[in-house]
């Protein structure tokens, strides 16, 4: 296999990925419109929500994600017991965790109050917090089906569900927020409502396609066999799902610690730096795809112990990402000048904005690059050196490096924006480099 067909057929499976990718997002822009027009303070709660939520959110993410390698592996091996195993397993890790994060979440609802904000917002928040966080449960269980599906390459029936379940959840918002069609008028909670309904269908709905679908029969017909509970499988998922949400979450982290500093610069660098980071965060969702799409393809040529398939797909994916990242901050340079006037009008907050998309450009090669590093790490079950990669590229360097010159040298929100870059590309540099230099003692295994 060329590397031209090598990379169609990642593209193939990446293509689904990204686009479920930006239909997660498209929710979130979703609910934040609907629920801006109620008020600024309403808008403060939905924020205040999503910052609480990020932490739990990307943990349930990381602890699913364990289930795709090891179900490619399996397949890869070309034995369907071991990958109906793990979706056995996998769905009742998922669903577990899933109620001990909403638990966790409904506690810290109650401290809301105590948080530092407007006892306004804080009330609003409470109610939408504590639904949002119930949604976990559905999303997780979502997830482990939708992780299962990609492991086996059938990438397209998670992205035709979540993208048939937005105009629902927009419809939903509609009606439970401002009160149509005989609904009580919810607000906030309404967008919460919403959330919660569609994530519960389309668990079902994913559940149902993998239970009755022609396509998953080899694996569900195993289920009198394979479907038991077993600690090995266990401790094997959250051996892969914990790190996995540990770099998720110390990401997360760091991204939020960073926001809090730029506040300390004041309101106009704080309302540029979200829309850097909005653009950013759009970008990035096709490098998450061509990262999950790799992590996938190399897990099956892992499995089959097909070593030279295993070097070309990590190589062409490793190239994809970095030509990608080169795309997209070549497109954001391009149109750095325009794209603040989709979110303001202020000729500060535009000026700035358009500074940070300059170094949002160059942290799209960063980003794109120790993306794919990730995902093909994953793929060979390499995840603990990871990690601690991740955690020195954003605690050890990026946000000491964006605090220094930041604050000491005076350099203001584009000093932080350096740290970024500069703690992403330590990760990227370091996880590629790891992966290819593991490539060679992995054929020489297979």
């Amino acid at each position: 296999m060329t590397n031209f067909n090598t990379f169609k057929a990642t593209l193939a499976i990446a293509i689904p990925l990204i686009l479920g990718n930006l239909t997660q997002v498209a929710y979130g822009l979703i609910d934040t419109a609907m629920i801006g027009t109620l008020g600024y303070k309403q808008l403060a709660a939905a924020s205040l929500v999503v910052n609480v939520l990020a932490i739990p959110l990307v943990i349930g993410i990381g602890l699913t994600m364990a289930i795709t390698p090891l179900v490619a592996i399996a397949n890869g091996q070309n034995n369907p017991h071991k990958a109906s195993h793990v979706l056995y397993n996998g769905w009742t890790l998922s669903l577990v965790c899933g109620v001990v994060l909403a638990l966790v979440v409904h506690a810290i609802s109650f401290y809301l109050p105590y948080m530092g904000q407007d006892p306004e917002v804080a009330a609003l928040s409470k109610n939408y917090l504590i639904i949002m966080g119930y949604s976990l449960i559905p999303m997780m269980v979502f997830g482990a089906s939708k992780n299962f599906a990609d492991g086996l390459q059938y990438t397209q029936t998670a992205m035709v569900l979540s993208m048939a379940s937005l105009p629902l959840n927009a419809f939903l918002c509609w009606v439970f927020i401002y009160g149509h069609l005989g609904s009580p008028t919810f607000g906030v909670f309404g967008a919460g409502m919403a959330t919660f309904i569609s994530r519960v269908l389309l668990a079902i709905a994913m559940a149902i396609v993998v239970l009755k679908h022609k396509t998953f029969h080899p694996f569900i017909s195993l289920r009198k066999q394979a479907w038991q509970l077993n600690k090995a499988t266990f401790r094997e998922m959250l051996g892969i799902g914990i790190p996995s949400s540990l770099q998720y979450c110390m990401e997360a982290g760091a991204f939020s610690i960073s926001g809090i500093m730029v506040g300390w610069l004041g309101a106009v660098p704080q309302a540029a730096h979200q829309i850097a980071l909005n653009c950013a965060s759009t970008t990035f969702m096709a490098s998450l795809g061509f990262s999950m799409a790799g992590s996938i393809r190399v897990s099956d040529a892992f499995g089959k112990g097909d070593g030279k398939s295993l070097a070309l797909i990590g190589k062409s994916t490793a190239i994809s990402g970095l030509l990608y990242g080169f795309l997209a901050a070549l497109l954001m340079v391009a149109f750095g000048s325009y794209l603040p006037y989709a979110f303001t009008k202020d000729a500060e907050v535009v000026r700035v904005a358009s500074i940070l998309l300059v170094y949002a450009a160059i942290f799209q090669i960063s980003d794109a690059t120790q993306a794919i590093g990730v995902g093909l790490c994953r793929g060979v079950k390499d995840v603990v050196m990871p990690t601690i990669y991740v955690a020195i590229a954003y605690w050890g360097i990026g946000i000491p490096v964006g605090y220094l010159l930041a604050f000491h040298y005076q350099m203001g929100v584009s000093g932080i924006w350096i740290g970024f870059v500069t703690g992403l590309t330590f990760s990227a540099v370091l996880l590629n480099f790891r992966f290819f230099k593991n490539l060679h003692k992995i054929v020489a295994r297979l």
